[in-house]
């Protein structure tokens, strides 16, 4: 499998609002906000990258519970693929790469200014919702 991937987490609370965390960095990500996660390391699952992921970028311990359909591409041949994740302990903090958080409310979803490559995951995310 030649395939780079990052996983990013559609972390929901239990009022169903969507957990957004604002890039610090690299220089030209700064600002943008995306869904929170990371590169899978060799060797690691991605479900198992995901965890990992959110503690260390958040400091909290969730599950992966359902891919989202779909992949897409990022910079420097990476996929994204997205998953949704429960909070199963801690409260999320911004402690990598981040210097905000905020929970989005469905009518909220698109006050925030998404990475580019984020948009379709986050579209995905929100039909897969409504489908519910």
């Amino acid at each position: 499998m030649n395939e780079r991937i990052v996983v990013g987490a559609a972390l929901y609370d239990d009022g169903g609002r969507l957990l957004a965390a604002r890039r610090s960095a690299p220089p030209e990500l700064a600002g943008g906000w995306e869904l929170p996660g990371g590169k899978v390391e060799p060797g690691e699952g991605c479900e198992e990258a995901l965890v990992r992921e959110l503690r260390e970028e958040l400091g909290i311990e969730a599950a992966a519970v359902e891919r989202v359909p779909g992949e897409w591409p990022l910079a420097k041949g990476y996929v994204l693929r997205v998953w949704t994740a429960r909070l199963v302990s801690g409260r999320p903090e911004p402690l990598q790469d981040h210097d905000a958080l905020r929970w989005l409310t469905p009518d909220e979803v698109w006050s925030v200014d998404w990475l580019a490559a984020d948009v379709p995951a986050v579209k995905a995310l929100r039909a897969m919702r409504d489908h519910a």
